[in-house]
């Protein structure tokens, strides 16, 4: 079944997004062979030119490397790994606590709401 994308920006920026959460959540292990190009494009329902345009950006981004003839691999570089964990968390706080000044809350009630939200889930 093909993935559901957004159409405020590029489905091969998305795809890049989604591997790095799976990465992240450990969903896919340091170290680990990635799916071939064709299944991940058939996985997402994409062309296999979009996957094979996201593997060039994650390989850009040091989150994966190619290795010739055997395919790609998720890096062991676990600085690499922390920095794009640390990344993700800015990119969500930061839009997170953008939107909630842009609707009139202070800083004092963010937290004690981010706060209320995590003593409730546990």
């Amino acid at each position: 079944m093909a993935e559901q994308f957004s159409n405020t920006q590029p489905i091969y920026l998305q795809l890049v997004q989604r591997i790095c959460r799976q990465i992240v959540r450990r969903e896919v292990q340091p170290g680990e062979k990635l799916p071939s190009v064709r299944d991940l494009a058939v996985k997402f329902g994409v062309n296999p030119n979009t996957m094979q345009r996201v593997n060039m950006e994650l390989e850009r981004m040091g989150i994966v490397e190619s290795r010739r003839g055997q395919g790609i691999y998720v890096t062991d570089d676990s600085s690499r790994l922390a920095y794009m964990r640390e990344q993700l968390k800015e990119e969500h706080i930061t839009r997170f606590a953008g939107e909630m000044k842009e609707l009139g809350y202070t800083e004092e009630e963010i937290v004690a709401g981010v706060k209320a939200f995590l003593q409730e889930k546990e």
